[in-house]
């Protein structure tokens, strides 16, 4: 089998290396020198290609790119890969995207003849990087069992049903941490206004019902004034904006939600967007 790959950088890279440790011939594609030597420098059937339409011969190709435009513009119209794919290949991506994106990608992979799965990703690189991604895939069963032992190599695959289900999964989770976090920025500005130490408030808070695991990983980065990205705010505002729009377009109006994403649009606006997404702390209450 040959696997082709296109986007090799925070999540994409570690799924990428794993198939290469397992030894399957992999092809990439990246923008980035850095990204793509990291990558194949983990063993001997990974090669790098000039141009993604070299990808053309793979029986697979795997996307992990940053924005829907990003895998609109790679595999779409007159000059994307589908145009040249071959016929009975597979599409898995892996971005994060809303579902009408991804149901318009799937129905031009169909026109060529090409499967089209969608595998959203649930956790961080350092879990990708150890095969224990959270792969919440969607689409045809029968297509998506041809590749189990593909899936199995890279993650922790769990099929979800469809493919609007698969970037659902993603995005509502998203949405919800994001959504925390900011109720837990709320929370500590109160808690200063009140006179109360910030580390103080998260350690009586954490044997309470406020506790969650943005309080547990982020809240003690707040309270240290330490704002490095991890994951960073504009990509955390991509979420929630894709998220609710998502919601909007099946009719639904997430109130706490719709406010979350105004406070990470400040903080974006405010300069923020390259710091970690808890500076949307910077934001509240000001």
């Amino acid at each position: 089998m040959q696997i082709g790959f296109i986007g090799v950088g925070l999540m994409g890279g570690p799924l990428a290396r794993n198939l290469i440790r397992a030894g399957y011939s992999v092809l990439i594609f990246d923008l980035s020198r850095e990204a793509i030597d990291r990558t194949i420098g983990v063993g001997s059937t990974g090669r790098a290609v000039g141009q993604a339409g070299e990808l053309s011969v793979s029986d697979v190709v795997f996307t992990s790119l940053p924005l829907p435009k990003h895998v609109k513009d790679t595999m779409s119209g007159p000059s994307g890969l589908y145009r040249v794919m071959k016929q009975g290949s597979i599409h898995v991506e892996l971005s994060t995207i809303d579902p009408q994106t991804a149901e318009r990608l799937a129905a031009e992979a169909a026109d060529r003849g090409i499967g089209y799965i969608q595998c959203t990703l649930g956790k961080t690189p350092a879990h990708a990087e150890k095969a224990e991604e959270p792969m919440f895939i969607g689409g045809d069963k029968k297509l998506t069992d041809s590749l189990a032992n593909v899936f199995k190599v890279i993650g922790r695959p769990c099929h979800v049903g469809t493919i609007a289900a698969s970037c659902a999964v993603k995005l509502i989770s998203n949405m919800v941490g994001m959504t925390n976090l900011a109720v837990l920025a709320e929370g500590i500005r109160a808690g200063e206004k009140a006179g109360l130490d910030r580390k103080l408030l998260l350690e009586l808070l954490t044997d309470t019902g406020a506790r969650s695991f943005q309080m547990d990983v982020r809240g003690p980065w707040i309270a240290a004034d330490d704002f490095k990205a991890r994951f960073g705010l504009d990509l955390a505002l991509k979420d929630v904006r894709l998220g609710c729009e998502m919601a909007r377009a099946w009719g639904l109006d997430l109130h706490a939600m719709e406010a979350a994403l105004e406070y990470y649009k400040q903080a974006s606006a405010a300069g923020y967007g390259k710091e970690d997404c808890n500076a949307v702390y910077k934001a509240v209450g000001l």
